[in-house]
């Protein structure tokens, strides 16, 4: 019996030996492929994510002004058009052919 006890507790120390490697291995793993991605990524120039979100924030910032500044625009050329007809309208008629 004590054998039998003896052959189990060594089965497990292997076996909890074998999972420690296996966890270790894991993470090795891991930290590789992490390193391998970030290496590809900063290859491609990436942006990370404050970075896009500023940008956005500038951007709807500078849409939301071409937006007011294209509506003043149009109220200046409608003001413009108004005073041009009215101008024209009580404009004095001149005569198609001069009298001599």
């Amino acid at each position: 019996m004590q054998s039998d006890n003896r052959i189990l507790d060594d089965m497990a120390k292997v076996a909890t030996g074998a999972l420690g490697s296996l966890t270790g291995l894991r993470q090795e793993i891991e930290g590789k492929v992490q390193q391998h991605l970030e290496r590809l990524l900063s290859r491609m120039n990436l942006v990370n994510r404050e970075e896009f979100e500023t940008m956005k924030a500038v951007a709807q910032e500078a849409r939301a002004e071409q937006i007011k500044l294209e509506r003043r625009l149009q109220a200046i050329e409608a003001k413009l058009a108004e005073k041009s007809a009215t101008a024209a309208h009580h404009a004095p008629s001149m005569p198609d052919k001069p009298n001599l």
